[in-house]
């Protein structure tokens, strides 16, 4: 498949499933997926999996990419659709609930010995959420003096966090709450 060449409606529609079942089937699975687990699930023969997607580590790549691309629509979506205010604290714990998926994935590719490079969608997504804090301080719901940098910081505190100590459902709301606490003016 050439990168030039777009895909015909079935072919795309097949794409999309697969990713779909993929993400699941690697999230439930981990390393221990199988490539015929995941065409099974998405309901296609194998080999249109090995069409779109020749090796599993080009299967992860898709599948980090999609991921990245859905955290910066997400963000899109609540700075379109939501106030400002509560755009930002709805985010960042959108954040810290879906970081299974993408570190599952993300530690996936370093098993396949795939570098998990930044480029354009980590610096979109930096982007988008600086925008959020942005609105939710000129809303008055963030305090002021908070930087961009520490919000980054803070994030990835909290998936790391969550999910090296697997923390359950209700340490992690509880432990958001606080750390939102702290964004928040006085």
């Amino acid at each position: 498949m050439t990168a030039s060449k777009p895909l015909r409606a079935d072919a795309r529609r097949n794409r999309a499933r697969i990713l779909a079942a993929a993400e699941e089937v690697f999230a439930e699975r981990g390393p221990a997926a199988s490539t015929q687990e995941v065409a099974d699930r998405a309901g296609v023969a194998i080999g249109t999996i090995f069409r779109h997607f020749p090796t599993k580590r080009d299967l992860l790549a898709a599948i980090m990419k999609e991921l990245r691309q859905r955290l910066i629509d997400k963000a899109e979506a609540l700075l379109a659709d939501g106030p400002p205010g509560t755009a930002f604290f709805d985010y960042f714990t959108f954040l810290v609930e879906s970081s299974a998926r993408v570190d599952t994935v993300a530690g996936l590719l370093a098993d396949e010995g795939t570098a998990i490079q930044p480029g354009e969608q980590i610096a979109a997504f930096t982007q988008t959420f600086g925008t959020l804090l942005d609105a939710a301080r000129e809303a008055g719901t963030v305090r002021p003096d908070v930087r961009l940098d520490e919000v980054m910081a803070l994030v990835s505190a909290a998936t790391q966090g969550a999910l090296a100590g697997s923390w359950p459902d209700d340490l992690r709301r509880r432990t958001l709450a606080l750390l939102l606490d702290a964004l928040r003016p006085r």
